[in-house]
């Protein structure tokens, strides 16, 4: 007789520990079980790239609860378990050779690191940053490296670019296009970054295409560009982006291209199965109805929290705001909103003082805030975030008006 749970969560992160915690807290008596491929128990995944890799943090500090909550409130975790398939008619999921019943089905699966596809991309040292393993095996790596190379200058690539430059690693980004942050900032934020990076002898390469990575006895001995110059390295570092881990949801009929769709509350296109973090696509109203992923512990979080309200009965549809943040050396980026499509933008502060904040605007509303050393801002700024509202540029941009006061003037 196969095993069956009232509500079966696949996925260990931020997003399906939230919702096993959140049915518990609602009072839910049904038996639950996450199913992680992971054999830890959930923990944060956000310090693997700052904190943990810095080893300011030891892993205990980095758990989302303590291992003792699950056992103390029935939910069971079934660490080091793959589910390869769904059968939506008979409500199972294959798991490792088993065969697990579901009532409810909470997919929360986020995703893999993408690869490089280059020639030398499976020699040793060549490392992404998505789980403790890969941290772990960064850190194992420290004392034998010099020199580091980062393929991607997103927010996961610069992060590790901070701390191996904190070690005093020789650090190299390659960036393919022609800023850093490219796809989640505006160009004042990238310049910003791009000179604090320099500054603490990280060097920047945009429009820089990697041809091949060269090894030696196995493991990493530099990368080559496509101009032919080859830079030394005993690690590559990837940090290109992921690819949403929902093949088992598709294969049994649910409806996505990029990840799997997802209704208001979170619902996929089979019966009972919901959709939670990076491999959700949602229409977003922050994107003006754009069906979009979002890759963040806000997005999540606050999607576990629709998908039980469905669950429980008390449905209630998707609307938070997006939030994101990003720590690299003394600097603290928070967001607020999603600039991408933005036409126009403010800055407020002055970014030589390294404390400011990018105002984006689209069609004249504010869509979102970078804050950079600017919690005030941050926090602030919310509302004029989620008012989509409009406010004259000198005003917002003199640092003399607080902005919980440019609400009610616009």
């Amino acid at each position: 007789m196969p095993r069956a749970y009232d509500v079966v969560i696949v996925g260990g992160g931020h997003g399906g520990a939230q919702a096993a915690a959140l049915l518990r807290q609602s009072g839910f008596e049904g038996t639950v079980a996450i199913i992680g491929d992971e054999p830890e128990p959930p923990y944060e995944r956000p310090p693997l790239s700052k904190e943990y890799l810095a080893g300011e943090k030891p892993f205990d500090r980095i758990l989302l609860r303590p291992r003792v909550f699950w056992s103390d409130r029935g939910i069971e975790l079934l660490t080091g378990t793959r589910v390869t398939a769904i059968d939506p008619l008979t409500r199972t999921v294959a798991a490792n050779g088993d065969t697990i019943g579901y009532g409810h089905l909470i997919w929360a699966a986020g995703g893999q690191p993408r690869r490089l596809s280059c020639e030398g991309h499976a020699l040793a040292g060549v490392l992404t940053v998505r789980t403790k393993a890969d941290a772990d095996a960064m850190k194992a790596a420290m004392d034998r490296v010099d020199a580091a190379v980062v393929v991607g200058g997103g927010y996961i690539g610069l992060e590790a670019a901070a701390v191996l430059s904190k070690f005093g690693k020789k650090v190299t980004v390659l960036e393919a296009q022609s800023r850093v942050l490219a796809r989640v900032a505006g160009e004042p934020l990238s310049r910003f970054y791009e000179a604090e990076h320099r500054a603490h002898g990280v060097d920047i390469r945009l429009n820089a295409q990697l041809r091949r990575i060269l090894g030696t006895d196995g493991s990493v001995s530099g990368a080559q560009l496509a101009d032919g110059e080859v830079i030394p390295c005993q690690l590559v570092v990837v940090g290109i982006g992921i690819l949403p881990s929902v093949a088992p949801l598709i294969a049994a009929g649910a409806a996505g291209t990029n990840g799997v769709d997802v209704d208001a509350y979170c619902r996929t296109s089979l019966p009972d199965v919901y959709a939670i973090g990076d491999c959700a696509a949602h229409v977003n109203m922050y994107m003006d109805g754009q069906r979009i992923r979002l890759e963040s512990v806000q997005n999540a979080n606050d999607q576990a929290a629709t998908a039980v309200k469905a669950i429980l009965g008390t449905p209630a549809p998707y609307t938070a705001t997006p939030w994101f943040w990003s720590n690299q050396y003394d600097l603290r980026l928070q967001t607020l909103g999603l600039s991408t499509g933005h036409d126009d933008f403010v800055i407020r502060g002055d970014p030589a003082t390294r404390s400011f904040s990018v105002i984006y605007f689209r069609g004249g509303r504010i869509v979102a805030l970078d804050c950079v050393n600017a919690t005030r801002d941050y926090v602030q700024g919310r509302k004029l975030v989620e008012a989509g509202a409009t406010v004259d540029r000198a005003r917002i941009a003199d640092t003399t008006n607080a902005l919980k006061d440019l609400l009610t003037a616009a």
